[in-house]
C-alpha cells in the first residue's frame, strides 16, 4: 500500500465519524486485520484456550457503530471479542493486560468534540502499537489479502460483555496512591468533560476521602467535551474559586491527559506536573537516569528547573507516543506533555490523567502543602510564538540568512536555558517561530529580527 493512503496518524485512526476513515466499513476490515496480526503476532493466544481482544470506548453517540463494526470484523477472524463498555484509553490499556488479552482497542476521539472519533489498538501488555505493526494493520485493510480467510461453524468468535472493567481500574488507579494515605479533609472540583472518566474519576476520590464538587458527568453522547472538560479549563478554575477548593482537576474526553487548578484559581498544566514531580522524584531518588521525557512544546524553564534539581530533560517531537516510545527505549519512568498527557510508567503504560492527578495528591498530603506552593518549584521562561504568513514553505535550509540569524538567536539564548524553534504549520501557509529565555527583550528583538528575515524571503503578498 503505497503511503498517500495511511489511515494511521499520530495516536491510531481519527476523523469525522461516519466519514472515511472512521465508518463502520473500514472499522470491519481494521477489526479483521487487526485480529490476523495480532494471532500471527504472538504466537499461542494467551489463554491458551482461544485468542481474545478488548474494546471499550469513551461516550460518544457514534462509539455504538463503531464498536458493533469492530467486533464483527474481529469476530469473523475466530477471535473472540471482550467488551468492557466506556472506559478511559488508560482503563482500556489496563484492562487488556490485566484480563490476559492478546490486543486491547479503544474508540475515541480525545480531546475532539463528539461528532469526530477514532480507533487506537494496544498491544498485549497495555502500551501502543510499534509503527510497524501499524502497517501491518493498514496493508491488510487495503490489499484484501485476508479476504478468502473465513473461520466458519465453531471457528468463529465468540463475544462476551464483563461487568467489572470498572472496578478493576479503580482498584489499579487507587494503588499508585500511597497505601494508608487518604484524601480526608481535601475539597475538590472535578470535570470529567462528559467523557470516559464519569464513573472512575470521582470513585477513586471519592473512596479516598475527599470531598467533592463534580461536574461533566452526565453524558449524553452528544456533549463530550462541549464547553468543559481540560479543553476548557477556565470553567474548573472558575468553580475552585467559587467552592474555595484546595484544587480542581479536568480531564479530556477519553481521560488521557488532566490540567490541574490551583487553590487560588490559577491553571496547572503539564509542564507544571512535570517540574513538581520531576524535582520531588529527584529528591527521592526515584526518577530514572535522573532523567525526564518532555516534547519540544515544553517550555524552557523546566529543563533550569531539573537541571537545578541534578537531573536532565531530554525532548521529543510532539505527540505522547513519542514520549512513550523514548522512555521505553531508555528505561525512563516519568513524562509527559504541557498539554497535559503525563506517562508515570511506575502506574501505567499510557498517558493517564487520573493516576498523573493522584501522583499531584500525594505529593501535597506529603509535603502539607498547598499545589500553588507546590508549583513554585520552577519558573516559566518568558515565550514569544509568531506566525509568518508565506507564499511557499521553502525548506529552511536553503534560506541561508534565516538560518544564520537562528543560529545566533541560538548562540545568545542556549546559554541562558533559551531555544529557539522555527517551522512550517503543517496545516496552514504559515511559518511559526518560538523563542523562548529568561529575557523578555531578547526575545522580541530576535523574534523581529528572524520574522522579518523570513517575510524577505518567503513572505507572502499582502
Amino acid at each position: 500500500m503505497s503511503h498517500h493512503k495511511r489511515i494511521f496518524g499520530t495516536d491510531g485512526v481519527r476523523g469525522r465519524a461516519n466519514v472515511e476513515p472512521v465508518t463502520a466499513e473500514t472499522a470491519l476490515k481494521l477489526g479483521r486485520a487487526a485480529a490476523h496480526v495480532f494471532k500471527n503476532l504472538h504466537g499461542p493466544a494467551r489463554n491458551r484456550v482461544r485468542y481474545r481482544i478488548v474494546i471499550g470506548k469513551d461516550t460518544r453517540l457514534s462509539g455504538y457503530m463503531l464498536e458493533n463494526a469492530l467486533s464483527s470484523g474481529v469476530l469473523s477472524m475466530g477471535v473472540d471479542v471482550i467488551f468492557i463498555g466506556p472506559l478511559p484509553t488508560p482503563g482500556v490499556a489496563y484492562v487488556t493486560r490485566s484480563l490476559r488479552a492478546d490486543a486491547g482497542i479503544v474508540i475515541t476521539a480525545s480531546h475532539n468534540p463528539y461528532d469526530d472519533n477514532g480507533i487506537k489498538f494496544f498491544r498485549p501488555d497495555g502500551y501502543k502499537l510499534d509503527d510497524l505493526v501499524e502497517d501491518q494493520i493498514e496493508d491488510l485493510v487495503f490489499s484484501g489479502e485476508i479476504e478468502n480467510i473465513r473461520p466458519t461453524a465453531n471457528e468463529i468468535g465468540k463475544a462476551y460483555r464483563i461487568d467489572d472493567a470498572i472496578g478493576r481500574y479503580v482498584e489499579h488507579a487507587k494503588a499508585s496512591f500511597p497505601r494508608g494515605m487518604t484524601l480526608e479533609g481535601m475539597r475538590i472540583v472535578i470535570d470529567c468533560a462528559h467523557g470516559a472518566s464519569y464513573k472512575t474519576t470521582p470513585a477513586v476520590l471519592q473512596e479516598l476521602g475527599a470531598e467533592l464538587i463534580v461536574f461533566g458527568t452526565q453524558p449524553n453522547g452528544t456533549n463530550i467535551n462541549q464547553e468543559c472538560g481540560s479543553m476548557h479549563p477556565q470553567n474548573l478554575c472558575q468553580k475552585v474559586r467559587e467552592y474555595r477548593a484546595d484544587i480542581g482537576i479536568a480531564h479530556d474526553g477519553d481521560a488521557d491527559r488532566v490540567l490541574l487548578c490551583d487553590e487560588q484559581g490559577r491553571l496547572i498544566d503539564g509542564d507544571d506536573i512535570m517540574a513538581i514531580s520531576g524535582v520531588q522524584m529527584l529528591a527521592e531518588g526515584t526518577l530514572n537516569k535522573q532523567t525526564l521525557v518532555a516534547t519540544v512544546m515544553s517550555n524552557a524553564g523546566l529543563d533550569a528547573a531539573i537541571q537545578k534539581a541534578g537531573g536532565t530533560v531530554i525532548r521529543t517531537p510532539v505527540g505522547d507516543k513519542n514520549v512513550i516510545d523514548a522512555m521505553l527505549s531508555e528505561g525512563y519512568n516519568l513524562g509527559g506533555e504541557q498539554s497535559g498527557h503525563m506517562i508515570f510508567r511506575d502506574h501505567s503504560t499510557t498517558g493517564d490523567g487520573l493516576v498523573a492527578a493522584l501522583q499531584i495528591l500525594s505529593a501535597m498530603k506529603t509535603r502539607g502543602e498547598a499545589l500553588s506552593r507546590l508549583a513554585r518549584c520552577w519558573t516559566r521562561y518568558p515565550q514569544l510564538v509568531s506566525n509568518v504568513k508565506v507564499r511557499v514553505k521553502t525548506p529552511f535550509a536553503d534560506l541561508d540568512e534565516v538560518l544564520d540569524l537562528v543560529a545566533k538567536a541560538e548562540a545568545e539564548l542556549k546559554p541562558k536555558g533559551g531555544r529557539v524553534l522555527l517551522r512550517y504549520s503543517g496545516t496552514e501557509p504559515k511559518a511559526r517561530l518560538l523563542v523562548e529565555g529568561p529575557d523578555q527583550s531578547e526575545l522580541e528583538r530576535w523574534s523581529s529580527t528572524i520574522c522579518d528575515s523570513v517575510r524577505r524571503q518567503v513572505g507572502a503578498v499582502s
